[in-house]
């Protein structure tokens, strides 16, 4: 069996962000030679996540919106997590809703996404540095 471990840096300049990681999963699972298998996609921060949808600007503009009425930022006293200092309570909730990974199948050598299908890191307590683990493996 084949593997490949790759660790991807984040910095995003903003408290929230969204990135598209597609290219380079593709590139990292160009670089395993893994034919079939297995690609998993992993935010390893529990502030950040990992999603699959499409890459249109305004869904991502509407999950913005959307996940600031489920979970707002302010008033941060609203959140007992933040009377330890922090101010990112909600960015926890956030990422619960959005999800902690992605897998996805390689066939033939190629990520096996359907036709809208992109990868994406979500920020939701940005501006330091962070990181998402790619595991890839297979044959």
């Amino acid at each position: 069996m084949k593997t490949l471990t790759e660790h991807l840096w984040f910095e995003v300049p903003n408290r929230r962000g969204f990135v598209n990681i597609t290219d380079t999963v593709e590139n990292l699972v160009d670089k395993s030679h893994v034919q079939e298998g297995l690609c998993l996609v992993n935010a390893m921060h529990i502030t950040a996540s990992v999603f699959i949808n499409d890459a249109e600007d305004g869904l991502l503009h509407d999950y913005e919106i959307w996940l600031e009425k489920l979970a707002p930022h302010a008033p941060v006293s609203q959140y007992r997590h933040n009377r330890t200092g922090e101010d990112n309570a909600d960015a926890h909730m956030k990422r619960q809703i959005m999800g902690r990974e992605g897998l996805v199948a390689i066939t033939k050598g190629k990520l096996d996404l359907g036709p809208w299908e992109q990868i994406f890191y979500g920020e939701f307590d940005g501006r330091r540095r962070k990181r998402a683990l790619v595991k890839i493996i297979g044959e």
